[in-house]
């Protein structure tokens, strides 16, 4: 039982605004998880420090420029990976951050972003519009974001 698993380091950014948590929808198009909802951020590139990979990932996903206030959660999660179209585990830091300036304004890589209160989490989840990461994040947190 020698198999090697490929690892990748994820980072994702918990931002609220009256108390709703900003969500993007992932493109139809895209690879993995098409029009599910995640919360922003993305890969750490190699020898890419995480904060500085997720102030740039949010940045590009939303135009916003914000500052890591403190960890929110960690969770493992697999899927495909567009190098070598196999399946990679990742771990997926979330980050409490704060919006410092920037209008909000989403990449091409998603298509619709909502700010979402618990109850409206607890419905796109009953509903599968949610990634698995986003999933398994509000299982451990008990649906509170």
């Amino acid at each position: 039982m020698n198999d090697k698993k490929d690892w990748g380091l994820t980072v994702r950014g918990v931002v609220k605004k009256e108390g709703k948590t900003l969500i993007l929808r992932r493109h139809p198009k895209s690879r993995n998880n098409p029009h599910k909802y995640e919360l922003p951020g993305g890969k750490v590139d190699p020898g890419e420090f995480f904060d500085v990979a997720l102030i740039r990932e949010f940045k590009e996903e939303t135009n916003l420029d914000v500052n890591i206030e403190s960890l929110f959660e960690v969770v493992q999660d697999e899927f495909i990976s567009r190098r070598t179209n196999q399946p990679i585990s990742t771990v997926q830091l979330m980050m409490n951050l704060e919006i410092l300036s920037g209008e909000l304004q989403i990449s091409d890589e998603h298509d619709d972003f909502k700010w979402v209160s618990n109850e409206e989490l607890k419905e796109l989840y009953n509903a599968d519009m949610l990634t698995p990461t986003l999933r398994k994040t509000l299982e451990k947190r008990d649906f509170e974001i």
